[in-house]
C-alpha cells in the first residue's frame, strides 16, 4: 500500500494541528487525562485521515470485454437514464457509493483513448440521491475502447467531499485498472454503459475498484 502524493501535505498539516493542540493541553493542564485524551484522539484522527489517501496494492483485472469498477463501495443505483452531457441518448447508469471507510482513489474502468474530460462545479446534494449525478460538482470522463465503444464514468462530490482530483487528459491513452484520480473524503462514481451491455452486478452489491467487473460489453 502507498499514499497518493497529493495527500501527503494534507496529512502532515492535519497531524501538526493535533500536535499543537496536544502541546497546548500539556502546557495548560499538565500530564492530565485531558492532555492524554487529546493526544490519543489526535493520533487516531491522523491515522484515519491518512487512510483516505491510501492506494492499495492490487492486481487489476484487464479484459477488453469487461467494464470494471472505478471505485470501492456499494452499488446504490442501476437504472436507465437520459445522458445529456455527452451522449445525448439513453444509457445504463451504475452508481457506486463510497463511505468514509472505503478507498477513495479511482481507477480507469476500460482501456482506450480519453475522448472527453469535463469538470463541472455544482452543489453538495447528498451523493446517494439519484440527481446528484447532474446537480453536484463532478468530473465526466469518456474513454473510447479499441473496439469503438465509448464509456463514460463520472466522479461526483457529495456533502462531505471537498475536492475531485483526476489525471485524465483528452487525447491520451489509458489502461484499464490504472489510477485515474480520487475524490477526497468519499462520495460516488457513476459509470454510463450502452443499453446492450450485460450487467454483472446488482443493486446492493459490494464492489472493489480495478477488480470487480460491472458489465460485459457486446
Amino acid at each position: 500500500m502507498t499514499i497518493r502524493k497529493s495527500g501527503i501535505r494534507f496529512i502532515v498539516l492535519h497531524f501538526l494541528c493535533w500536535v499543537v493542540a496536544a502541546v497546548l493541553c500539556w502546557i495548560f493542564f499538565g500530564p492530565s487525562g485531558v492532555s492524554i485524551a487529546v493526544a490519543a484522539v489526535g493520533l487516531y484522527m491522523s491515522f484515519f485521515v491518512a487512510t483516505f489517501f491510501r492506494i492499495p496494492d492490487r492486481k487489476a483485472v484487464r479484459d477488453d470485454s469487461l467494464v470494471i469498477s472505478s471505485a470501492d463501495g456499494n452499488v446504490i443505483h442501476i437504472e436507465e437514464v437520459d445522458e445529456d452531457e455527452y451522449f445525448h441518448d439513453r444509457r445504463i447508469r451504475i452508481s457506486v457509493f463510497m463511505t468514509f471507510f472505503n478507498v477513495h482513489v479511482n481507477w480507469y474502468p476500460v482501456s482506450g483513448e480519453v475522448r472527453y474530460v469535463n469538470y463541472i462545479p455544482g452543489g453538495k446534494v447528498f451523493a446517494m440521491h439519484s440527481k446528484s449525478s447532474e446537480k453536484n460538482e463532478h468530473t465526466s470522463i469518456v474513454v473510447r475502447t479499441d473496439g469503438g465503444t465509448e464509456i463514460m464514468f463520472r466522479q461526483i462530490a457529495g456533502i462531505v467531499a471537498r475536492r475531485i482530483e483526476y489525471d485524465a487528459v483528452e487525447g491520451s491513452r489509458c489502461t484499464q485498472g490504472d489510477l485515474m484520480g480520487m475524490i477526497r473524503f468519499g462520495s460516488r462514481v457513476d459509470v454510463f454503459l450502452p443499453l446492450d451491455a450485460k450487467l454483472l452486478v446488482s443493486k446492493g452489491d459490494l464492489v472493489r475498484g480495478c477488480i470487480t467487473p460491472l458489465a460485459k460489453l457486446s
